[in-house]
C-alpha cells in the first residue's frame, strides 16, 4: 500500500509540474551526459527519460561518433526536447570535453532559440562544467548528479591498479579498461595542486545557473553513495562556485534512479524563462 501511495503521488507531482512547465515559453534542449564506462542507455534504463517524457519533453534521439539517431516518441508539441550522446568515456577529460561541445554545436545549430540545459551523471557533469570553461560551450543552466568535483579517492586507486603490475597483466585478463583509463583516473583524483581539478575549480566560470544533486550521507534509511563522497559531489565546494549555487540532496547510491527524473522535474520547472 504504502508503494502504491507513493506512485500515485508521484504521478500527481508530474502531472501538476507538466501543467506548471506548459506556461513556460522559452524552449529547453536537454542534453543527458552519461559518466564513466556509461552511454546514453542508462538515462534510458533508469526511468529518467521516461519521467520527463510523461511530463511533456520529447525524446529526439541519440548522438553518437556514427551519427545522429533519431527517435519518433513524441510526447508533446512543445519545444522541449531530449537528447542523449556517446562520449570516449576512458578518455581524459579534456578529450571528452572536446567531443560534447562539437555534439552541442550541432544541437544549437538545429534548435538555436532554445536555453541549453547539460545534466550529467558522475564525471559527465565535471566533462560538462569543463566545456563550459574550457570551450565557452554558452549553456545556460548545468545539472550535475553525483559528480566528483572535487575528486574520488576511487580514481586513485585506479591510478595504482593501472600503474602496477596489475596494469601489465590487465590485458590477458579482458581488463584493458585499466589501462585505457589511466589518463581519466589522473584526472578526477581528489584536488591537489598541479591536478586538472584543483585547476578547473579556481577558472572563472561562465554566468549560468549551476545546480548540484547530491546523495547525501544524512539520511533515515542510511543510504549512501560509495563511489564519490558527498562533498566531493556539491558545487557550492567548488572554489569558483561557492555561494553561486543550488544543492539538491538525494537519497539513494551512485547510480542515475527514477527519483533523479523528478528531482530534475522540481528544478526544471523553478528556471527562469
Amino acid at each position: 500500500m504504502k508503494l502504491r501511495a507513493l506512485l500515485l503521488s508521484c504521478c500527481l507531482f508530474i502531472s501538476c509540474t507538466a501543467q506548471a512547465m506548459a506556461g513556460q515559453t522559452t524552449g529547453q534542449t536537454l542534453v543527458l551526459i552519461h559518466g564513466y564506462l556509461g552511454n546514453g542507455s542508462e538515462w534510458l534504463n533508469s526511468g529518467v527519460v521516461s519521467v520527463l517524457q510523461r511530463a511533456g519533453f520529447n525524446y529526439l534521439g541519440h548522438l553518437s561518433p556514427t551519427g545522429y539517431y533519431p527517435t519518433q516518441q513524441l510526447t508533446s508539441t512543445s519545444p522541449r526536447y531530449i537528447y542523449t550522446l556517446t562520449l570516449p568515456s576512458e578518455a581524459p577529460l579534456l578529450v571528452q570535453a572536446q567531443w560534447l561541445t562539437q555534439y552541442m554545436q550541432a544541437l544549437q545549430a538545429r534548435h538555436p532559440n532554445n536555453q541549453l540545459i547539460l545534466i550529467g551523471h558522475s564525471a559527465g557533469g565535471v566533462i560538462a562544467r569543463l566545456s563550459m570553461v574550457e570551450f565557452r560551450l554558452p549553456a545556460n543552466t548545468l545539472i550535475t548528479i553525483a559528480s566528483p568535483h572535487l575528486g574520488t579517492q576511487m580514481a586513485e586507486w585506479g591510478l595504482m591498479a593501472s600503474e602496477s603490475p596489475l596494469g601489465l597483466f590487465a590485458p590477458f585478463f579482458g581488463m584493458n579498461t585499466l589501462n585505457r583509463s589511466h589518463d581519466l583516473y589522473l584526472d578526477l583524483v581528489r584536488e591537489a595542486p598541479n591536478t586538472l581539478l584543483y585547476w578547473l575549480n579556481r577558472q572563472p566560470h561562465p554566468q549560468a545557473n549551476y545546480i548540484s544533486i547530491v546523495r547525501t550521507n544524512h539520511n533515515p534509511v542510511g543510504i549512501t553513495d560509495p563511489l564519490v563522497p558527498s562533498y566531493s559531489q556539491d558545487l557550492n565546494n567548488v572554489i569558483a562556485l561557492q555561494g553561486q549555487a543550488t544543492t539538491v540532496p538525494s537519497i539513494g547510491t551512485h547510480p542515475l534512479q527514477p527519483t533523479d527524473g523528478i528531482l530534475l522535474l522540481t528544478i526544471l520547472a523553478r528556471l527562469p524563462n
